[in-house]
């Protein structure tokens, strides 16, 4: 009677075996989140929101009125260019990982391989994010859209200056030979030279604020000052475009760090709530610091504070708390307005659109201050429990990326000058680069 039990046990085993093993695979399989692909979607079109219409309108309105159009212009073909670029080996550079390794510094570490290329092998069906949740397709796109605004930052620091042609092919050479490798080496993983570092760059503060923020610099040091300044008054022609752009960036950020989070998730929802309190502590402090100092606050003054709010809460987005969150914009606000304004002045470049103040000041203050408040034992959400030593790793990052970039800026622009000028004559700047380069105004009054 025992042997024929356990004869029956194995051969009820032998049946329910197989069974166990396929759900054990079944489980294993990655499944499609419809909730995470729902909000990566929406986070996608926040990001290319902000681009256009949110920074065309943004810095439309605080150029002259003879050269609104160019700056609108700039940032839509810039749109086109990036997307293209993007799909045939931008995605590759920046995400490929053929040939890392955690801990081994080579070329990869510098530099995606070229697997990725055309998007070969991405399917409907091929799925990616922090466990294969949402379709590859929706993440190539929602990383297309940073990759898009960053280079479209860099027009602010040489507004009405520039020529078309030259901005298309410096803008191609630039997001191939600076965007895409630095994103590779924060965002890639292990092996990533940043990534290995330990850099904390949640949703770019390093990749793309710094980053265009020093282009920016560069830019508008080689091409030099408008005819006039400082002397000439350069009011803005609309700071209503202006005020409606902010807002709309204001808007589309939440995609921008929320979306960072790759997930509808906690860590969506935090990353949202500390945005909004950072924006907002740096459009009082600097519409305060602004106020003290010129007796009027403004509303040129308001709308910069927004967006030096959420340059430097975006690599901290993922790891600070609310009271991180707040000093984090205050700090922003106050020290932006004063690099925005009085460092400009004392040191006399034409950064045109305070690119730099406030795009590159606020992207290296938010990046140091992450290493602070991601500790937990200053409510952080982090694994931060050596405050001097992530400081130090976080400044080895800006470090590295404001020479990286600047270095591979300049050579790039002075090349270009030299083999077909960068900047319009100056019978095209006094009549303007609407009607002189694009033969179009942007005003029939």
């Amino acid at each position: 009677m025992t042997l024929r039990k356990f004869a029956g046990l194995g051969a009820l085993l032998s049946l329910v075996m197989p069974s166990l093993v396929m759900a054990a695979d079944e489980v294993a399989a990655p499944v499609l989140n419809s909730g995470d692909t729902a909000w990566m979607l929406t986070s996608t079109a926040l990001v290319l929101f902000m681009t256009i219409p949110g920074l065309a309108l943004f810095y439309g309105g605080m150029v002259r009125s003879k050269n609104i159009l160019s700056v609108m212009m700039q940032c839509f073909a810039i749109t086109g260019l990036i997307s293209i670029l993007w799909v045939i080996y931008g995605y590759s550079i920046a995400f490929d990982t053929t040939g890392m390794e955690q801990g081994v510094v080579n070329f990869n570490s510098f530099f995606g391989g070229m697997g990725k290329a055309f998007l070969a092998g991405v399917t409907p069906s091929s799925l990616t994010g922090p466990a294969a949740l949402f379709p590859e397709a929706v993440f190539i796109t929602f990383q297309m859209t940073f990759a898009i605004i960053t280079p479209a930052l860099i027009v602010g620091a040489f507004a009405e200056r520039m020529k078309f042609s030259a901005m298309l092919i410096f803008m191609g050479i630039w997001f191939t030979l600076v965007y895409a490798p630095i994103a590779h080496m924060v965002w890639s993983g292990n092996g990533g030279l940043m990534w290995d570092w330990g850099v904390l760059d949640f949703a770019g503060g390093t990749v793309v604020h710094i980053n265009a923020g020093i282009a920016g610099l560069v830019c508008c040091l080689v091409l030099g000052k408008r005819k006039g300044f400082p002397t000439t008054p350069m009011a803005p022609h609309n700071l209503g475009y202006t005020l409606m752009g902010a807002a709309m960036l204001w808007v589309g950020w939440f995609g921008f760090n929320a979306g960072s989070a790759a997930a509808a998730n906690g860590t969506a929802g935090m990353a949202m709530l500390v945005t909004q309190i950072a924006t907002a502590a740096a459009a009082l402090g600097w519409m305060f610091a602004e106020w003290v100092t010129h007796g009027k606050p403004s509303a040129l003054g308001i709308a910069s504070g927004v967006v030096a709010g959420l340059v430097a809460i975006t690599p901290a987005a993922g790891t600070v708390g609310p009271m991180g969150a707040l000093v984090i914009g205050l700090a922003a606000g106050v020290v932006c307005f004063f690099c925005a304004t009085t460092l400009k002045r004392k040191l006399g470049y034409d950064d045109s659109l305070d690119a730099f103040g406030v795009h590159g000041i606020g992207g290296i203050l938010g990046a140091i201050l992450t290493g602070v408040f991601a500790a937990p034992a200053l409510g952080g959400f982090g694994t931060v429990t050596d405050i001097g030593a992530q400081v130090w790793i976080q400044l080895k990052g800006v470090g590295f990326t404001v020479i990286y970039t600047a270095i591979v800026t300049y050579i790039i622009l002075k090349v270009l000058d030299a083999v077909m000028g960068l900047r319009v004559t100056e019978e095209e700047e006094a009549v303007g680069i609407d009607l002189a380069l694009h033969n179009e105004r942007g005003y029939n009054l």
